[in-house]
């Protein structure tokens, strides 16, 4: 009895010890790197199309006339609102069509939506918009909880992830610091302060719109590009 308390009590300092480091270094600040914007574009979008270091999550053609561009926080519950009724359309209708790439960018307000985007990016990146979605659909069931790490490590082992390949997903430096200077660079070089914030070819819409209104905004950038 005594080594089962040692064992549950280790495993809760670990665990505080994570989050500790997590919030410590989200509060610090450094820039962006990553590959050049496309040929043609304003200055802007050239800026917007840099990557973070382990490079951008998308969907859809790069070649396509329109980019739209989503800093997101898996713990905001209009991102999550957008995630399951606007984006499937979006990417029905003009993604999978070449119309529109779409990338994702990690913005978390907090420790725990750090822990969920590392989590979605230690599953690879075939499988980071499955576990992103999952996420989203699932944010009440882990994201608001008492126990929101452990919770989420049980959504980990639904999709496949061991203990203690989810501890070492926690302790991963190289995507820690992907995600914090992306959200870094997104506050600090364009101005977001709200998810989810959305750049359409350079142009900032804010807010978990409807499809209804964020469909005509599309159609305004496919239509200044002649498509």
């Amino acid at each position: 009895m005594n080594q089962n308390k040692a064992i549950i009590a280790g495993a809760a300092a670990v665990l505080v010890l994570v989050l500790g480091v997590l919030a410590y270094f989200f509060i610090g600040s450094n820039g962006g790197a990553g590959a050049p914007g496309r040929a043609g574009d304003t200055a802007l979008e050239r800026e917007l199309l840099v990557a973070g270091p382990l490079g951008d999550m998308v969907k859809g053609d790069p070649d396509a006339p329109v980019t739209v561009i989503e800093y997101a926080s898996l713990t905001c519950n209009h991102c999550a609102n957008f995630s399951v009724n606007t984006l499937p359309h979006l990417v029905e209708n003009y993604v999978e069509t070449g119309q529109v790439h779409y990338i994702l960018r990690e913005f978390p307000y907090d420790p725990v939506a750090t822990a969920g985007f590392m989590l979605a990016r230690c599953a690879g990146d075939e499988r980071y918009f499955g576990f992103v979605d999952t996420l989203f659909e699932r944010q009440t069931q882990w994201a608001f909880t008492q126990t929101p790490i452990e919770d989420l490590k049980a959504i980990a082992r639904q999709g496949g992830f061991s203990e203690e390949r989810f501890d070492q997903c926690m302790k991963d430096e190289a995507i820690f610091n992907h995600v914090k200077e992306v959200a870094t660079r997104g506050r600090d070089k364009f101005a977001v302060a709200s998810t989810p914030t959305f750049f359409i070819n350079g142009e900032k819409v804010e807010g978990a719109l409807p499809w209804s209104e964020f469909e005509p905004i599309i159609k305004k950038a496919l239509a200044a590009r002649g498509k």
